[in-house]
Order: structure tokens, then sequence, then C-alpha cells
């Protein structure tokens, strides 16, 4: 099992920055990815950045040249730094680790853009 706590978001106004933070605990020795995805109101769930155990990323097009993922494994912990954000990046913003096969995620955490 893996537990993930993600904290950050709020509310900021267009083209502000924000930081999140997933920190994971428990069986974390066999995690092969994190990654953060988000999911606005009557959208589907989506990919946002994901980082591989060896700090392969990934992004969606819409985050690209905006957003950077990043860990620090002494602290088993994920960010996300957001920059230029948009009106259209509000959604709940959850934490993904993919071990053994197994999806784990954590509580989910609101970002807000006002325009």
């Amino acid at each position: 099992q893996v537990q993930l706590v993600e904290s950050g978001g709020g509310l900021v106004q267009a083209g502000g920055s924000l930081r999140l933070s997933c920190a994971a605990s428990g069986n974390i020795f066999n995690i092969n990815s994190m990654g953060w995805y988000r999911q606005a109101p009557g959208k589907q769930r989506e990919l946002v950045a994901l980082i591989t155990s060896s700090s392969v990323t990934t992004y969606a097009d819409s985050v690209k040249g905006r957003f950077t993922i990043s860990r620090h494994n002494a602290k088993n912990t994920v960010y996300l730094q957001m920059n230029s954000l948009k009106p259209e990046d509000t959604a709940v913003y959850y934490c993904n680790a993919l071990s053994l096969g197994a999806h784990y995620w954590g509580q989910g955490t609101q970002v807000t853009v006002s325009s």
C-alpha cells in the first residue's frame, strides 16, 4: 500500500503560480512512477504530468512550457510547479503513484484560477 498526501492548492489570479506537493509513504520502494492528474467539473480526469523512477517526464500538451514536475527522493515527495496559470487550469488536482501495477491516489487538492 502507498499513501499519498497532497498540499499546495488554492486560489490564484490568471498568470500567477502555485506549487503542489505530494508526499508518499508506505511501500514506496516499488513505485514505478508518480504523476499529477486533474479533473474539472463535468470533465474526465486527465493526466497533467508524470515522472518515472528514472526521472523521465511526460506532460500534457496543454501544460508544456508552463508546468514542471520534479521529485525529491530523500523526502519521497513529488512537486508540480505551475506557472502562467490560466482559468482553464481550474480543477481538482490528484497525485497518483503506480506501484506493482496498482494505482494509488491522493485525496485531491483544489486549484482555482480567476480571470
